[in-house]
């Protein structure tokens, strides 16, 4: 499918190996490593920027270290306390942090809103103050 996705244009291409839907099961970080990196592996080979879905520091770092250019982590830094560190330290890739309150399999348990705009957009900003004062660059 990813050569598909290259020969239509596509400019990145998100690689996740666990579902974020709601209600979904969490695997564990070696379920999602032999998801996630084999594939990784491969496209890093095309001419295509990767990038990867996770909110594990560990499946990132990885990652990175292959050449993924971009972290998309759904719980922007509350899953892996580790996450911003990672990002820190390696200063060329981009970091999408997501509105996140819990994990999939609860996360309908946890979203209730009085004003769902205002307390979306306050806890966005706290997650990007928060990777600032990890050390993360607000470029990034």
């Amino acid at each position: 499918r990813a050569d598909e996705m290259i020969a239509e244009g596509v400019d990145i291409i998100d690689i996740g190996g666990e579902s974020t839907k709601p209600g979904a099961e969490r695997i564990s970080e070696d379920e999602e490593r032999s998801r996630v990196i084999p594939v990784i592996s491969e496209l890093v080979k095309k001419e295509v920027a990767l990038s990867i879905d996770t909110t594990r520091s560990t499946i990132a770092k990885e990652a990175i270290k292959l050449g993924v250019e971009y972290v998309n982590d759904v719980s922007g830094g509350l899953a892996d306390e580790k996450m911003y560190k990672v990002i820190a330290e390696n200063p060329k890739v981009q970091y999408i942090a997501m509105h996140w309150r819990a994990h999939s399999k609860n996360m309908q348990e946890h979203a209730n809103y009085a004003d769902v705009v205002k307390e979306v957009k306050e806890e966005l900003e706290n997650r990007v103050e928060s990777a600032i004062a990890a050390g993360v660059n607000p470029d990034q």
